[in-house]
C-alpha cells in the first residue's frame, strides 16, 4: 500500500510540473493606448459601455480582444507584439467611423494611437454653476453629421454625482429634456436640485449627455467639479 501511495504521489507531482511547463508562455508586455477623438478633441462617453475589438489574424481559432473606452474617451490595452485589425462593432458609440471599417495596426513595443471618429453631435461650451442647492448647466448641441446618416436628438440629460463617475447609472440627481422640447440647440439650459449627501461634502461632479435616435450610447461633456 505504501508503494502504491508513493507511485501516486510521483504521478501527481509529474502532472503538476508538466502543467507548469505547458503554461510557461511569455506574458503580453506592450501597451496600446490613446483616445477616441474628433478633430483631436476627446469623445466623452459613459463608463464601460463603448468598446472596440482587436483581431489578430493568423490563428486557427480567432477571438477578439475587447477594449473598453473610459469616460474621458481614453483606452489602454496590454498586448503581445503583432499585427491586429481594429474594428468597432456595429452600433457602438455615439459616432460613426471615418473611412474603412477596419484599421490595420502593428504593435511592437508601446504604441500611442488616437482614433478619429465622426460624432453625430458635439456638446459645446458646457458651463456649470451651483446656486441655492441647485446645479445648472448651459451648453450648445452642435450637429456634426448632416448627410443621409444624420440623426435627431432624442434627449439631453444633466447628471450630478458625488464621485467623478457620472452618467445615467451613477448619479444622485438627474434631469432630462426631450429632443422635441429643445427650442434652440445653441442655447440649452437645465437645472437639478442636489439632494442631501451623506457623509456631507461641499462639492459634486456633473456633466451633460446627449442621446440621438437609433443609438444606445450617449456623448457627454467632460466631468466637472462644482463647489456647492
Amino acid at each position: 500500500m505504501k508503494k502504491l501511495k508513493f507511485i501516486f504521489t510521483i504521478l501527481v507531482a509529474t502532472a503538476i510540473f508538466a502543467s507548469c511547463d505547458w503554461d510557461n508562455y511569455d506574458e503580453p508586455e506592450s501597451f496600446l493606448k490613446g483616445t477616441i477623438v474628433y478633430n483631436g478633441e476627446p469623445i466623452n462617453v459613459s463608463y464601460n459601455d463603448v468598446n472596440f475589438q482587436l483581431w489578430e489574424p493568423g490563428w486557427e481559432l480567432s477571438y477578439p480582444i475587447d477594449v473598453v473606452i473610459d469616460q474621458d474617451g481614453s483606452y489602454s490595452a496590454l498586448l503581445f507584439n503583432g499585427n491586429y485589425k481594429l474594428v468597432f462593432p456595429d452600433g457602438q458609440g455615439p459616432f460613426r467611423t471615418i473611412g474603412a471599417d477596419t484599421l490595420d495596426i502593428t504593435v511592437n513595443g508601446d504604441k500611442n494611437l488616437d482614433i478619429e471618429v465622426e460624432p453625430y453631435y458635439m456638446i459645446r461650451n458646457a458651463q456649470f454653476s451651483a446656486t441655492g442647492g441647485n446645479v445648472t448647466a448651459t451648453f450648445q448641441a452642435e450637429k456634426i453629421i448632416t448627410d443621409a446618416d444624420a440623426r435627431d436628438i432624442e434627449r439631453v440629460n444633466l447628471y450630478v454625482n458625488k464621485s467623478q463617475f457620472v452618467d445615467f447609472r451613477t448619479n444622485i440627481a438627474k434631469t432630462e429634456i426631450g429632443g422635441g422640447d429643445i427650442a434652440d440647440a445653441n442655447s440649452i439650459s437645465m437645472s437639478v436640485a442636489v439632494p442631501e449627501i451623506t457623509p456631507t461634502q461641499n462639492y459634486v461632479y456633473a456633466r451633460v449627455g446627449l442621446k440621438v435616435t437609433g443609438r444606445e450610447d450617449m456623448i457627454f461633456s467632460p466631468v466637472q467639479r462644482i463647489d456647492l
